[in-house]
């Protein structure tokens, strides 16, 4: 039977292939997508295991002599650089992952984006910060993307050991991989956003002409096949192309791996390498999706298992009933739950979160025919027209086969809500300083209470620097139990950017860099005046410099004197916005992110209506041609195919968004504490356009509708 299963899928002509290319081209889309979503999640373990290995943890187990390790940040131009000083303590001592050697004093190595930078810019405003012999170049090993910027710097175990932070390694490269955190569970939504949009895609695909294929197969049962027989003939012309629909999405994911490698998903690209599938990732969907298609073939022709009357037999099916809701309700309790109980690791925040979000989205796809059958009564309770009439009591007697056909819309709505809700909610509370704005131009370097010697020489020449404006030094303020202020500032030295002193001051509290904490830079802020005397200020200790510049030039220039005259330095001189930088280039990642499962939702969900559509047409050209006979005008015809689309369309449009709205805003509270931020105008534009798209689809289908209800088709069928 299997071969004659096979013989049977491609011998049924024109209509047989192009079902059966349109089962392999979902079949294609969803294995690919699949296969992307696996390898990104072996890519993050990848990315995040030589993350750990470049923030080490002490080793001191073993016989080999120790490696002083100590890693700081520095930036430029908003981009973070990782500094790594190294020392050995003997001839034994490990060495660095990616480097053939460990650099001794005055060396170093740095990755080949940081060459790039070093040879693009002037000496003074970024390679005097790293003085001595460059070595050579960081190999990927050691670099958590081809974009890294890193230098693995020598130095004396002195020198190495008085640094922040300095550890005592006798092993490098075997630190466990950093916990996942946010990344595994957005992943995970990711996977169930794409995949509940692919099955239905699939599923409806399989469904493509099942009244003809139920018909063909109740035949053979009135001739002797038996259930499994039949069976596995309908399994062997599904798996057919979805076999073929698999291979295809193999081949376009590995056609396309570098440049899904090079989407900044995480914030920063992957490398190819690191797109890699395992043996059970491989089998998994060489093996699942393929079976997948076949069990959805045979639940889509369950009824000619019954008997090879099945298909005559045919009576309205049963109402959908309440209970359908139960499912939708379960997934809004279990979030509800996760207010209250948030597990601390991000496996056991995934274990809450992602059942819980597809909970919901199964429970929309089961409640579906139960919200359509309910907008179905209410149309044509207030129906005025034939066409609102013959539509509604359609949709009321089969609500499952008029939500099939937008069960994909649907879905799309509520992932592309829940995406855009997350993100802008987290970009309006995190979101990173304005480019341009007047802190933007502030170079602060806080010592954080080990204040050094500041000379006089540097504020000099940090003064003298082009682009510079001002340079002064802030002060720690000694009666921190009255004061409003940690530090203090003459009032000559205060830069009129940043606002003046009371009225009769000569000292004045200030913030550490001049602005106060999450405000920005304000001229006409007045600051109060301090209890210390002018002449007690230059022996009080430094705790922050601030720098004022035209220019990024002068901001880069002024970090590289700062970091040569404090080169222990703990945290790097910054500008407002350098740590958030990180965090911005990983918000760009999740935008991405969204952008790809808003893009394929809706086109998987297009996909899925215009196959329903045309399939919904061909399966009903006997009714509608007997409707024709009757008298019925085309145009009736049209208007109530489009009802029956669009209407239910519609409605479980406003349901999925306002799903959508609450599971982001439930999703939002109970990890990050944040309350829903309502989506801007561009979301409603989206959603319109892609309704628009939509009826765009349905619309283009009505032409066919005279073509195939003449009178020969009612006399043929």
């Amino acid at each position: 039977m299997i071969g004659f299963g096979l013989r049977l899928a491609v011998a049924g002509g024109r209509e047989a292939l192009t079902r059966l290319t349109i089962i392999a081209a979902a079949v294609t889309v969803g294995a690919g997508l699949l296969l992307t979503t696996l390898a990104g999640v072996n890519a993050v373990n990848s990315q995040l295991t030589r993350y750990a290995a470049i923030y080490p943890s002490d080793s001191t187990g073993g016989d080999a002599d120790p490696l002083l390790w100590s890693t700081r940040e520095d930036y430029f131009h908003g981009r973070q650089i990782i500094r790594i000083d190294v020392a050995a303590t003997g001839p034994s001592a490990p060495i660095p992952v990616g480097i053939p050697t460990t650099p001794g004093p005055g060396e170093y190595y740095a990755s080949p984006s940081l060459q790039k930078l070093l040879a693009a810019h002037p000496a003074d405003e970024l390679a005097d910060r790293y003085p001595g012999r460059d070595l050579g170049t960081i190999g990927p090993a050691a670099l958590t993307s081809p974009d890294a910027l890193l230098v693995i710097m020598g130095g004396t175990p002195d020198e190495v050991a008085k640094l922040p932070l300095a550890k005592r390694l006798t092993s490098v490269g075997d630190t466990p991989a950093l916990p996942e955190t946010t990344m595994t569970l957005i992943l995970g939504v990711v996977a169930g956003g794409l995949l509940f949009p692919v099955l239905i895609f699939i599923g409806t695909a399989t469904r493509l002409n099942a009244a003809r294929r139920e018909q063909r197969f109740a035949a053979m049962r009135l001739v002797g096949a038996t259930p499994r027989q039949i069976s596995t003939v309908a399994a062997m012309e599904s798996a057919a192309a979805a076999v073929a629909g698999t291979a295809v999405g193999f081949l376009l994911f590995y056609a396309f791996r570098g440049s899904l490698a090079g989407i900044p998903f995480t914030g920063m690209p992957f490398f190819p390498s690191d797109m890699s599938l395992g043996v059970l990732d491989i089998l998994l969907v060489a093996l699942g999706v393929p079976a997948g298609a076949a069990v959805a073939a045979q639940v889509s022709l369950r009824r000619v298992r019954i008997s090879p009357l099945g298909v005559t037999r045919r009576v309205t099916p049963r109402a959908p009933r309440a209970y359908r809701l139960i499912p939708l309700v379960l997934g809004v309790g279990v979030l509800v739950f996760a207010l209250g109980f948030r597990p601390e690791t991000s496996d056991g925040q995934a274990a809450v979160f992602l059942p819980g979000l597809l909970l919901i989205m199964a429970g929309l796809v089961v409640a579906g025919p139960w919200l359509t059958m309910v907008g179905a009564r209410v149309l044509a309770r207030y129906a005025s027209r034939p066409a609102t009439l013959i539509a509604a009591r359609r949709l009321a007697d089969n609500p499952k086969a008029g939500f099939r056909a937008i069960s994909g819309i649907m879905l799309a709505l509520f992932v592309t809500t829940v995406a855009v809700g997350v993100i802008s909610t987290i970009v309006d509370n995190r979101g990173p300083a304005p480019v341009g704005s007047t802190e933007a131009g502030t170079v602060s370097m806080d010592f954080g209470g080990q204040a050094p010697s500041v000379p006089d020489t540097l504020l000099a020449e940090l003064r003298s620097t082009g682009g510079v404006r001002h340079a002064a030094a802030v002060r720690e303020n000694p009666d921190m139990i009255n004061a409003s202020e940690p530090g203090l500032i003459a009032c000559t030295d205060l830069p009129s950017t940043y606002g003046r002193c009371s009225d009769g001051a000569s000292v004045a509290e200030v913030a550490t860099g001049l602005v106060p904490w999450r405000g920005s830079a304000s001229s006409t802020r007045v600051w109060p005046a301090a209890s210390v005397p002018l002449g007690d200020l230059q022996r009080l200790p430094v705790m922050s410099i601030v720098v004022g510049t035209d220019d990024s030039a002068a901001v880069e220039r002024s970090r590289t004197l700062l970091e040569a005259a404090f080169p222990t330095f703990r945290v790097a001189p910054n500008v407002p916005g350098d740590f958030e930088s990180e965090f911005a280039n990983t918000l760009r990642g999740w935008e991405q992110l969204a952008n790809v499962i808003i893009v394929a939702s809706l086109a998987l969900a297009g996909c899925s209506l215009a196959v329903s559509v045309i399939g919904g047409l061909s399966e009903r050209r006997r009714p509608f041609s007997l409707l024709r006979l009757s008298g019925a005008p085309v145009q009736v015809l049209r208007r109530v195919v489009a009802l029956e689309s669009s209407v239910p369309m519609l409605a479980v449009a406003a349901v999925a968004i306002g799903m959508g709205l609450l599971a982001a805003h439930l999703f939002l509270q109970a990890q990050m504490g944040y309350t829903l931020t309502a989506p801007g105008p561009g979301f409603y534009v989206m959603v319109a356009v892609g309704l628009a798209a939509c009826l765009g689809i349905i619309a283009s289908t009505l032409p066919l509708l005279e073509r195939i209800t003449g009178p020969g088709t009612a006399r043929s069928e």
